[in-house]
Formats: structure tokens, C-alpha cells, sequence
């Protein structure tokens, strides 16, 4: 009896000591781009790819409205993913082990009049894959798979990055705003 209660309250203490940090899981809470970086337009080469939907959609996620050019507040440059293949080690036959898959893409923000906001910004996912050199259709298919994993982590990093930096141009743009002090403010 006095191992459970032990246990219920340590459990109760180490998830109030959690809350209290303000832990958060990725998705949870609040929105990530604040109400003024809600009005956007996406400038891509490919609009109808997978990569393009996956960021897309990540940002309607977050309540972001999509618009014309002409309406909106921002607009995010997105260039196409770049996928490489490279062997990372060799077998005891001297046929590929292991793989090294990469993914990227760049991505910039500008504002209606054609300010750059948010420089370009390069994003990377690395994932490491063993190769069977007896199976290539099921490598094939394990490097599809695996592809459409990297293009979702891609665009939640892109996402995080364009939340994160909204957030911080916001702080900046509001502390260089001028403040009026009593004592320059004109006398009535």
C-alpha cells in the first residue's frame, strides 16, 4: 500500500515539475505564427508536388490563411526538395552496406513590397539506411518510404523555422518601434 502511494505521488510530482518547465509536445498548444505572418502566398516552381503540399499543409496547421500575390501580407520563396543518395560503408564483398540519404531545401520570406524578411535559409535532413544488395525492390521501396518521411520533416522544420523567426522579428519589430515619454510627449 505504501509503495503505491509512493509511486503515484512521485509520478504526480515529476509531472507537475514537467508542466511546470513548460514542456510541450511538438503540435500542442497554442499556434505558432503569430496573427500578422497569417496572410501568405507560396512562390514555388512545382505547387502540385508532395513537397509543396507537405509545407503547405503544415502551415495550414497553424491557422495560416493562403491568398493571391497581390493580397498577401508575406510570401514564402520555396524551392524544390534536393534528394542525394551517397554509400556510406562497404560489406565483406565490397557491395554497399549502409546509405547515406540527404534531403533540402531552400526558402525565403518576403513581404508585399518585396523586402526580403527572412534570408535564404537552407534546411537538411539526414537519414541513414542499411541496403540488403539480395533485395533492390524492397531497397527501392524502403528509399520511397523513407523519401516521404524526409519531405514531412523537412517541411515541420521549415515550419518551425518561419514560427520561430516570426516570433523574433515580431520582439524586434515592436522594441524598435519609438516610445513616447512624458517628458517628450508636447505640452496640452
Amino acid at each position: 500500500m505504501y509503495s503505491r502511494l509512493s509511486q503515484y505521488s512521485v509520478t504526480l510530482v515529476m509531472t507537475c515539475l514537467l508542466a511546470a518547465c513548460g514542456f510541450q509536445l511538438r503540435g500542442v498548444g497554442s499556434s505558432a505564427v503569430p496573427e500578422v505572418w497569417k496572410n501568405m502566398y507560396l512562390a514555388t516552381d512545382s505547387p502540385n508536388s508532395d513537397f509543396s503540399r507537405d509545407v503547405v499543409s503544415q502551415l495550414d496547421a497553424n491557422d495560416v490563411q493562403w491568398t493571391d500575390r497581390e493580397n498577401a501580407t508575406f510570401i514564402l520563396v520555396l524551392s524544390p526538395e534536393l534528394f542525394k543518395q551517397r554509400n556510406l560503408s562497404l560489406n565483406s564483398q565490397a557491395r554497399v552496406a549502409e546509405l547515406e540519404l540527404t534531403m533540402s531545401s531552400q526558402f525565403t520570406i518576403i513581404d508585399a513590397r518585396s523586402e526580403v524578411i527572412m534570408p535564404l535559409t537552407t534546411v537538411l535532413v539526414v537519414k541513414q539506411m542499411e541496403n540488403n544488395p539480395r533485395n533492390e525492390v524492397g531497397n527501392a521501396s524502403e528509399i520511397r518510404l523513407i523519401q516521404g518521411e524526409m519531405r514531412s520533416e523537412l517541411a515541420a522544420t521549415i515550419m518551425r523555422r518561419i514560427s520561430f523567426y516570426a516570433a523574433s522579428f515580431q520582439y524586434s519589430a515592436a522594441a524598435s518601434l519609438p516610445t513616447t515619454t512624458p517628458a517628450d510627449s508636447p505640452a496640452q
